[in-house]
């Protein structure tokens, strides 16, 4: 393959917002860096298939650096992971023109400013994991609009307001970690519509009022995390079947006793300092 071809192997624009990504983030300083001369699927984290670029994985790889605006334009990415690097700044607006994305990781950075209102548009997102960052603001109502989300992670931010109760139509859901945040107001009785939910970190904030006694209809739940917030009662977590929990934490002494024979390990969700599963990507 001649190499004018080569670098041909992707739309213009698409290679253009790569490069930007590049210059924006000190790619000569990357641990991993790219060889802009050669052909773009052998660049680090570049996944090309019909001539587009549907996938980009740069964890761990020292981008440090501000989220150029043109990342709106690799439209086919479905997978979007540059988590654990040194990216300040705000997210680009054009993010939430990325409609065919399901993953997007950008957790361990160090980014701030609100989450974008559009981001209700994203609807085929499965993974948001934005933990450790600087994200401030409030959740978006319109993130009831991500249907197929299964892991919703915004823990360790500076998030304000209430969660609100479109958070109960993400039915798929199976992990949320909004732990220590600054989220005020009762946790929305919505929530016990989350029947896929094994893991609920909402420790760490100042959450009051009560339990939703529709608590009782998570089933699935296995990691239940509510300590350092301020509710008033906790009557809706005695219809919880206890049995079903590896982790379990209120600040209710009278409901904890049982627990104390068991030392848990602390929850993935809640222990977003060391999460590095994906290390070796």
């Amino acid at each position: 393959m001649c190499r004018t071809h080569a670098n041909q192997e992707i739309p213009q624009e698409e290679r253009n917002a790569l490069v930007d990504l590049f210059n924006n983030t000190k790619g000569d300083q990357w641990k991993v860096s790219w060889d802009l001369e050669s052909p773009i699927h052998t660049w680090k984290g570049v996944e090309v298939k019909d001539n587009h670029v549907v996938g980009l994985t740069l964890f761990m790889n020292n981008l440090d650096g501000v989220l150029p605006e043109s990342m709106g334009k690799l439209k086919y990415l479905t997978q979007l992971n540059l988590a654990f690097n040194s990216l300040t700044g705000v997210l680009p607006k054009d993010i939430v023109k990325l409609k065919n994305l399901k993953v997007l990781r950008l957790e361990m950075n160090r980014i701030k400013g609100s989450l974008p209102e559009g981001i209700g548009g994203m609807k085929r997102l499965e993974v948001l994991s934005m933990f450790n960052n600087f994200l401030s603001g409030p959740i978006p109502d319109t993130f009831g609009n991500l249907t197929n989300l299964k892991e919703l992670n915004l823990s360790s931010n500076n998030l304000k307001g209430i969660i609100p109760k479109s958070i109960g139509n993400l039915t798929q859901l199976e992990a949320l970690g909004l732990f220590e945040n600054n989220l005020e107001g009762n946790i929305p009785s919505e929530m016990g519509n989350l029947t896929h939910l094994k893991e609920l970190v909402l420790a760490n904030n100042q959450l009051g009022g009560e339990i939703p006694t529709e608590f009782g209809q998570l089933a699935s739940l296995q990691v239940l995390q509510l300590q350092n917030n301020r509710f008033d009662s906790y009557t809706g977590l005695k219809l919880m079947d206890t049995k079903q929990f590896l982790v379990f934490d209120t600040d209710d002494k009278t409901l904890t006793p049982r627990f104390n024979d068991i030392h848990f390990e602390r929850s993935r969700m809640a222990d977003t300092k060391f999460e590095d599963d994906n290390e070796n990507e």
